[in-house]
């Protein structure tokens, strides 16, 4: 079993189920990032996400993309991203997955890309615009190193393209609430629970619901019905907008979430 399938069985067996937290590298400063990954975990977060900054993020909404961009402007380089891994790696438990659009891991070599990764102490990749049909390369690789591999599903896939994510998939199907880009809502999408059962049925064994979500309240709904509840925009506003301090509030009340057990549980 991966560490982040171990980490996500373990929160819903002790708890609710598992929150899922992701920031970008480099922002406001590299030095800060790594900060505010360690006090993220500190403050409850089981899996960390640690977002690769991308000229061109396509799925993220515009908290974040202020934020990445930003991190660019600052002169981030993919090198940033595993030395971020190494320090946080070095300070927590938490299992840490990079999220990574795919070109920069093309460029950089899948191979080396997942020798990096395993050295900086790395648990695999969350690949958003990566399908499991264009995946071998990857697939191969992250089998040979033992890294988890990330897909996405989305409300809209056909049966046909949730067998390829959960079969593809190790350490959790990331499940997406709705259509559309990255940003807090005032409700999670519905289609989310739907989607969950779907998945479910297709064999997922751990579905993590992220996109939207920004409060405790979400967080215990969401662990109603799936793994783990995954949190970006809310995090990054709270850093963008009063530093580690806040980031440190924020991630508590949404730790806090993991703690209403649904009915029947």
């Amino acid at each position: 079993m991966s560490p982040v399938e171990a980490r996500i069985r373990a929160a819903n067996t002790e708890r609710a189920g598992a929150f899922v937290g992701y920031l970008p590298v480099g922002f406001p400063d590299l030095a800060t990032s790594i900060a505010g990954a360690i006090a993220l975990a500190e403050a409850g977060a089981d899996v960390i996400e640690l977002g690769l900054p991308y000229s061109d993020p396509v799925m993220d909404g515009p908290v974040i993309q202020r934020a990445t961009q930003a991190a660019l402007a600052g002169g981030f380089r993919l090198r940033h991203a595993f030395e971020a891994l190494r320090e946080i790696t070095a300070a927590v438990d938490a299992p840490v997955l990079l999220m990574t659009y795919w070109n920069p891991v093309l460029a950089y070599g899948v191979e080396r890309f997942a020798d990096d990764v395993v050295a900086a102490g790395g648990a695999g990749l969350i690949t958003p615009d990566l399908i499991p049909d264009e995946a071998a390369e990857w697939l191969a690789a992250s089998d040979t190193h033992g890294l988890d591999r990330v897909f996405l599903a989305a409300p809209t896939s056909s049966d046909t393209r949730l067998d390829a994510a959960v079969a593809a998939s190790r350490g959790f199907v990331y499940t997406v609430s709705t259509m559309g880009i990255t940003g807090a809502r005032a409700d999670v999408d519905s289609a989310a629970r739907t989607l969950v059962a779907r998945l479910r049925e297709h064999g997922a064994t751990n579905a993590c619901v992220g996109l939207g979500v920004s409060t405790a309240a979400q967080v215990a709904e969401i662990l109603g019905y799936a793994d783990g509840a995954i949190v970006g925009s809310a995090l990054v506003a709270a850093l963008a907008d009063g530093g580690l301090d806040r980031l440190t509030d924020v991630a508590r009340d949404l730790a806090s979430g993991t703690a209403v057990l649904p009915a029947g549980r």
